[in-house]
């Protein structure tokens, strides 16, 4: 029988705090945060590896999967989240980012297109009863307008191009972060100032592509 809480510990000790992450909230709340109610019963034993957890059952859903802790550790705290913040937490999948971000701001959006991860997510996060989260169902790459604008967006996944139409959910001063290419890719924070979003590397990482961020194909002469 695992020690989930021992689990959790050295994944933080191990994985995250070893990467650099010093916020302190945000160690708090991945401490407490029960990865394995978010992963399938017949994989509790590996919610804690330091991997892109799959979360989906092949064929449809075999590509999606849990960002790996450390990766989804270092985009929050690059996203300098505060309390009052307002969150759009794009293909949330079966919930548990949203479950650390519910610990960090004061309202999260948890977007998910896939019907059975949106109800996976909700049945999840209503066991811990975070009265701050809302999951809703929609097409990932239109974000969700009703509850804009967002302080900060985060995408759980990677997307080949800037995903400029999350950019206008963005309150002056909003942050979006993302892991953009692959093979290598990178994290990058986006900003929005005044209505111009401008972005930048903050360090090297890779994700599963999500579904509907794809680079479209270039014309061919």
């Amino acid at each position: 029988m695992i020690d989930f809480a021992q689990a959790r510990r050295n994944m933080v000790e191990g994985q995250v705090r070893t990467a650099g992450v010093t916020d302190l909230a945000l160690i708090d709340a991945m401490l407490e945060v029960p990865r394995e109610r978010f992963v399938a019963s017949d994989q509790v034993n590996l919610a804690y590896l330091d991997t892109d957890l799959p979360v989906g059952r092949p064929p449809k859903q075999a590509s999606r999967r849990l960002v790996k802790p450390m990766v989804l550790a270092k985009l929050l705290q690059a996203a300098e989240l505060r309390a009052e913040d307002a969150v759009l937490d794009v293909a949330c999948a079966t919930g548990y980012a949203a479950a650390v971000l519910a610990r960090l701001a004061a309202r999260v959006t948890a977007l998910e297109e896939d019907a059975t991860l949106a109800a996976a997510a909700k049945g999840a996060l209503s066991d811990l009863k975070p009265a701050n989260v809302t999951v809703v169902t929609g097409p990932l790459t239109a974000g969700w307008p009703s509850g804009a604008p967002y302080d900060v967006i985060l995408l759980e996944g990677a997307t080949e191009t800037a995903p400029r139409g999350l950019f206008s959910q963005l309150r002056d001063g909003g942050r979006l972060l993302c892991v953009q290419g692959r093979n290598p890719g990178q994290a990058m924070l986006y900003r929005s100032i005044g209505g111009d979003v401008t972005g930048r590397a903050v360090f090297d990482a890779a994700a599963p592509l999500l579904p509907g961020f794809v680079e479209p194909p270039a014309f061919v002469f």
